[in-house]
């Protein structure tokens, strides 16, 4: 029995979004880094009552209960640009099953290979906020905290920005050649005439 001095870890009545009671079956959580932002992706697989749920970022998005093929596919949307993700169920000695997670058909280890190659990240801090921006290169389009920003793109001396606004902040993304190819293009996140390094997803 718990004692008086023993707090509650959610105070004020307040329940999580979802009860972890209800999740005895989770068998596999994965963490998405797509343009919009971070997303969790939670399955539940009941090998004995052949349920299946997927939750992203905590609210259900599919439930399937009394399956009685236990391998199989799960295929659903994440994000904004609601990219195609799919959970592959497998067997791999008698009750033992593998899960694995597709994006856009792609292995999540070749997606996020490809991505590191087709996008840019930068998160920065102002005003008491944290953003992060992402610019997919072969768009060129601008995300911010999950939102797809407004640019105006300008050819400059040496290559070419596009620019937006955060809050009351100027900022652009600089393109210029590296001059070496397999580099390829550099780009280069400005924040009120300030250099931001690139973050590592």
């Amino acid at each position: 029995m718990a004692s008086g001095d023993d707090s509650p870890i959610f105070e004020d009545d307040e329940s999580p979004p979802f009860s972890l009671e209800k999740m005895t079956d989770l068998v596999a959580v994965w963490d998405i880094a797509l343009s919009d932002g971070v997303h969790k992706i939670e399955f539940e697989h009941g090998t004995t009552s052949g349920k299946r749920v997927v939750y992203v970022d905590g609210k259900e998005e599919i439930r399937k209960e009394w399956m009685f093929k236990l391998v199989g596919k799960e295929t659903f949307c994440v994000g904004a640009a609601k990219t195609k993700a799919t959970i592959n169920i497998d067997a791999v000695s008698g009750f033992a099953y593998e899960y694995t997670l597709e994006i856009n058909g792609k292995s999540l280890k070749k997606y996020l290979e490809n991505r590191s190659k087709t996008t840019n990240t930068w998160v920065l801090h102002l005003d008491g906020e944290d953003f992060r921006v992402v610019l997919e290169k072969e768009t060129m389009d601008v995300w911010c905290n999950g939102r797809k920003m407004e640019t105006a793109g300008e050819f400059v001396e040496d290559g070419t920005e596009t620019h937006f606004r955060v809050g009351n902040h100027d900022c652009y993304i600089k393109a210029v050649s590296s001059g070496k190819r397999k580099e390829g293009i550099i780009h280069t996140l400005i924040v009120d005439n300030r250099e931001i390094p690139e973050s590592l997803e």
